[in-house]
């Protein structure tokens, strides 16, 4: 047997689609679309499975002897990944404790269209039967006896019993067949299931009547063929596959998130390779590859434009209504849309590293993770399923010993019908399922359960300024000159930009614009000094240009005194400061012998939304705190303008996390919001990090929740989906528990008939699965 390299599929050689040769070695394929894709690119595609089998190898090694867990993307259930059935997507491999779960992931369409055929099945023998107990009613009403009745004189064995047993034996066996081979894969990884419960509790029903119909003298006690449990059984295979086929489909609706977003991925590209231009498989797209991209296309990877120019749609990534212009140095999206003009970029993430397939990559793990409160449904679920094994057994023997034989069958089928894990098992799933996705579709990407708790007790949320509440594109508004200095305004901006000309600050580039609008040229500094918090130190000819704060003058023995009114009046005004100081390179280290020459005043404008995010999250009832590097009197005028009165001015960027820490040591539950390399330590240190999305990677790779849109008022909707995420989850655990804690010992007492049990285990988990579905109601847009 070999491997398809580009599926994976095990192929026999003999009955191989197709046979390529590469260094020597013969290649098959389960179908000629694979051997077509192959033959494009097959470096690529041996490179992958060599990396494949020596990562395999190196887990295996690594992993040998621990256990280690998972759960069911379907189900919901823990299982052993050392023992459950698994498949490998988009370099991720999943676990599943059944076939029909597995399935169900790999081909959800074929998976739920067999689910129907089985439910058709199960659900017309259900109907013969209600037909049939319809005639008997109506024979015991006329005084006929139906029960021993045999419709063929030549064959008087053809009883009552007879024919329940010809209309259930094709449920039981054909409609419940998923069961049985649900229960065969977890028997042989050493586990037990839902599968197991379902087919132990009806095959007992199912055996046990045909023993009374054809052997009763082998039963302990006399039983009349009138107690017969076919119908038990049927109808139990008939309400369980009901509700698990409308579980699914509610299931399909709710979970679309990801499937929408992987839809978002284009077929094909056309690359430039050794001056040809050729249509290639998306996929195959490789670093460096120019890709060529006409109107109307989707840009098949993530880059930088290097000719043409156009409007690309980037709406579906980042919420942008309007198409964005592109041209030469610009970056692209995968997945986005170009509408108008045709370009040339050179390709710069590719594959898993896309854009669009991190977003993917972390709704699934977010999707597929667990609350810390689903821990413990989690642990009594490893123990439900045995616990209900014994429970039956004990239930059956309990009341065999008390004389009552028929009741002993229907008591411990009940109790192995009405138990039910996957209720438990799929309380946080299915929620997950939801509220990942509907954050999803609205930009709003949830990394993992655990933030979705810690939502629901924080108390402050604390904002980072430039570029999260403000624009971060500021501009220059004031250059004044000092009154002793000889620098005309034109060579104070000068001056500022050479200084500025390494930086990568917001406020560099201000100025920077500031005298590119002015003409102004711009010489290469002869040295640069970044001083975070205080400014820059920059060698220039024979000079040392000091741009920066109060700090940064007072560290380098220039104290500001005689320009204090000036610096006040504009820093009330909300704008940022930075004063001009030169010093001579004949100068002493004295004080006097650095000159001020002027003030440079810039601003930052509000986001949009910042005032209304803001006042939401007061109603909320939770505390909003600015912190920010500026000035206090700066920090306060922003503050106002946005409605924050607890503002923290004069951090440094080092110190933002120990502020973070110092709010948590007083009991606060604390969520940080930024979006620069320097919030990174103080959104890591926060309960919960809320990234901006169009800020720095390092920041988004540090946060729990990533605002994909630069719409401040999705901090406040995050939130408000994260609680609702989370009440939907303590509401189904809630149920779960309850459910199961009653209709155990209900069953195990005799006081429930088993067809009533599997129609409240059907319920159960439909009641769970719709109960998180009627979070896609759930309104996330803020006004």
């Amino acid at each position: 047997m070999a491997i398809d390299p580009v599926c994976g599929m095990t192929v026999d050689e003999k009955k191989s689609a197709g046979r390529s040769v590469f260094n020597g070695q013969s290649i098959y394929f389960c179908s000629v679309k694979c051997k077509e894709r192959f033959d494009v690119d097959p470096e690529s595609f041996m490179s992958l499975t060599q990396g494949k089998k020596e990562s395999h190898a190196a887990m295996t090694a690594a992993g040998a002897g621990i256990h280690e867990t998972a759960k069911d993307q379907i189900c919901g259930m823990v299982v052993d990944k050392n023992k459950s059935l698994k498949t490998e997507v988009g370099g991720r491999t999943y676990y599943f404790c059944s076939d029909g779960c597995l399935r169900t992931f790999e081909a959800p369409e074929a998976e739920l269209k067999s689910l129907k055929k089985r439910v058709s099945i199960a659900m017309l023998g259900v109907l013969a039967l209600a037909i049939l107990r319809a005639g008997f009613f109506l024979g015991l009403a006329t005084g006929a006896t139906i029960v021993t009745w045999a419709p063929i004189p030549q064959l008087p064995w053809f009883t009552w019993g007879v024919w329940l047993f010809i209309l259930v034996t094709p449920v039981q066996f054909l409609g419940g067949w998923s069961f049985y081979k649900g229960s065969y894969n977890a028997i042989k990884n050493r586990m037990i299931n839902m599968d197991i419960l379902i087919a132990l509790g009806t095959t007992v029903a199912y055996i046990y009547s045909v023993i009374v119909i054809f052997a009763p003298d082998i039963l302990p006690v006399k039983v009349l063929e009138r107690d017969v449990y076919f119908e038990v059984s049927a109808v139990i295979i008939a309400f369980v596959l009901l509700g698990k086929y409308m579980e699914e489909i509610i299931k399909k609706r709710s979970s679309a998130a990801v499937r929408k977003l992987m839809d978002l991925r284009p077929q094909t590209a056309r690359v430039v390779r050794d001056g040809n231009e050729m249509e290639i498989p998306a996929e195959f797209v490789r670093i460096d590859d120019i890709v060529v991209v006409r109107p109307g296309e989707k840009i098949p990877a993530d880059g930088v434009v290097i000719e043409g120019s156009s409007a690309v749609d980037e709406k579906m990534i980042t919420g942008e209504s309007m198409p964005v212009e592109k041209k030469t140095g610009d970056e692209v999206i995968g997945a986005t849309i170009n509408k108008t003009g045709m370009f040339k970029f050179k390709a710069a993430k590719v594959g898993r590293e896309t854009t669009l397939s991190q977003i993917i990559k972390m709704v699934e793990e977010a999707q597929a993770s667990s609350a810390p409160i689903q821990r413990i449904a989690d642990k009594v679920t490893g123990y439900f399923a045995p616990a209900v094994v014994i429970a039956a057994i004990l239930s059956f023997f309990g009341w065999w010993i008390s004389g009552n034989f028929p009741q002993a069958i229907l008591s411990s089928i009940a109790v192995l019908i009405i138990a039910c894990p996957c209720a438990l098992g799929i309380a946080t799933p299915a929620a997950l399922m939801v509220g990942v996705g509907k954050g999803a579709e609205a930009g709003i990407l949830i990394r993992g359960a655990e933030y979705l708790e810690r939502a629901q007790k924080l108390t402050t949320i604390v904002f980072d300024k430039t570029g999260t509440l403000t624009k971060g594109e500021p501009s220059v508004t004031d250059i004044i000159p000092v009154q002793s200095s000889q620098f005309p305004v034109h060579s104070i901006l000068q001056y500022a930009a050479i200084a500025e000309k390494g930086s990568e600050h917001p406020l560099a580039e201000a100025i920077l614009n500031a005298a590119k609008m002015r003409g102004i040229e711009i010489p290469e500094p002869e040295t640069f000094e970044a001083i975070p918090g205080y400014g820059v130190k920059v060698g220039y000819k024979t000079q040392t240009i000091l741009l920066g704060n109060r700090k940064l003058m007072e560290a380098n023995n220039a104290p500001v005194k005689d320009m204090e009114e000036n610096i006040a009046g504009l820093e009330k005004e909300g704008k940022t400061v930075m004063i001009l100081a030169v010093k001579e390179a004949n100068s002493t280290h004295h004080a006097s012998r650095i000159t001020h020459h002027g003030i440079i005043a810039v601003a930052d404008t509000l986001k949009e939304h910042s005032k209304a995010a803001v006042s939401a999250l007061k109603k909320e009832g939770i505390e909003v705190i600015m912190l920010t590097g500026d000035n206090e009197r700066t920090a306060n005028a922003i503050a106002k303008q946005v409605g924050i009165e607890n503002v923290i001015a004069n951090v440094l960027p080092g110190e933002k996390a120990g502020v973070i820490k110092g709010l948590q040591t007083k009991g606060k539950v604390v969520a940080m919001v930024g979006d620069g390399i320097n919030d990174a330590p103080a959104l890591a240190q926060s309960d919960i990090g809320i990234a901006i999305g169009s800020g720095s990677d390092v920041a988004k790779e540090t946060g729990g929740i990533i605002l994909v849109k630069d719409d401040i008022r999705d901090v406040v909707a995050g939130i408000r989906l994260s609680k609702a995420t989370m009440r939907k989850i303590k509401q189904n655990l809630f149920w779960a528990f309850i459910y199961n804690t009653i209709g155990i010992p209900i069953a195990a007492f005799g006081f429930l008939n088993p067809i009533i049990a599997a129609a409240a285990m059907a319920l159960s988990s439909l009641s769970v699965v719709a109960n998180s579905a009627a979070l896609k109601t759930f309104k996330v847009e803020v006004e």
